[in-house]
């Protein structure tokens, strides 16, 4: 049933995350070690909606729109939000003007304050083109818009119920890590675009190709990811490998963490560790060009 059998894999990761939740609400006390856990795995979850959104996973598709609400639950946002901010309108413009998730909306600048205000700014402007979608829907889709707005109805009944039973668990176990998963998957946006060139072909996003690429679904390919969004999660790694050498050096990493510590809390004090501009240094070239008479 599944279109690829790398997705075990995925099914196994929502598994694990469901179970972690079973788990601990059912101990008696925070277990920190399976809460990093189940924190880790709340980020795994939105990498996941991600993947699901651009290739359904099984080929039945009441098990793909099961899987929009086990997702869903999960995410912390209703998984269909992905189409019109991320399918419709980050893909076709790739951190171009007109993109609701630009880096670049306030500030040229990338440093700690940009990096940690990007996901609540991101957020705030997705919004309109979620409306619209919805609005587009109901006028022309009346089966899809009650299949999306009932995944806004199921996450609310999830979380009420699960703070009417207990508030302080529900908080710990599942919104909590609703909130971690959101703010990081908004964060891996913001370091794979800011600084690069979003008019190349080649240099508009950076790459992670580290042991976390390979723990949350090859994601760090984010070069050819947007080159042909339909490919395969599991696919990506040899496509990369094809285009490798006409990525720009400055945008590919190895570590995500090592670029994380690098540039926000030692680029402040060491110059050489900071990213430069791409997009400034185009725009500085455009700006010496003369004008033809």
């Amino acid at each position: 049933m599944l279109r690829y059998k790398a997705d075990r894999r995925t099914v196994a990761y929502m598994v694990v995350t469901t179970a972690l939740l079973v788990v601990q609400w059912s101990l008696p006390a925070l277990n920190p070690f399976l809460y990093a856990f189940s924190l880790f795995m709340a980020v795994t979850v939105t990498v996941i909606a991600h993947n699901h959104n651009h290739l359904p996973i099984w080929r039945k598709k009441w098990l793909n729109v099961a899987t929009d609400y086990w997702l869903t639950i999960f995410y912390g946002f209703p998984a269909f939000a992905w189409i019109p901010t991320h399918n419709k309108n980050h893909h076709a413009l790739n951190n171009k003007a007109g993109d609701y998730t630009i880096t670049y909306r306030y500030s040229e600048k990338n440093n700690l304050l940009t990096l940690v205000a990007y996901p609540t700014v991101s957020s705030f402007y997705q919004q309109k083109p979620i409306r619209n979608y919805l609005k587009q829907l109901w006028n022309t889709n009346r089966r899809e818009f009650y299949l999306a707005a009932m995944q806004y109805a199921a996450l609310g009944a999830f979380l009420i119920l699960a703070f009417i039973i207990d508030w302080q668990k529900a908080l710990l176990y599942i919104f909590i890590p609703q909130q971690v998963g959101l703010f990081a998957v908004l964060v891996f946006n913001y370091v794979q675009h800011v600084h690069a060139e979003e008019e190349s072909e080649w240099n508009h996003s950076r790459n992670f190709t580290g042991f976390l690429n390979k723990l949350l679904f090859n994601n760090g390919y984010h070069t050819v990811h947007h080159q042909r969004a339909g490919i395969h999660w599991s696919l990506l790694p040899e496509h990369h490998a094809r285009v490798e050498h006409l990525i720009d050096s400055s945008l590919k990493e190895r570590s995500f963490w090592w670029y994380i510590i690098r540039v926000y809390f030692l680029g402040p004090f060491v110059p050489a560790f900071r990213t430069h501009s791409m997009r400034l240094e185009r725009l500085k070239r455009t700006s010496m060009t003369p004008r033809p008479q």
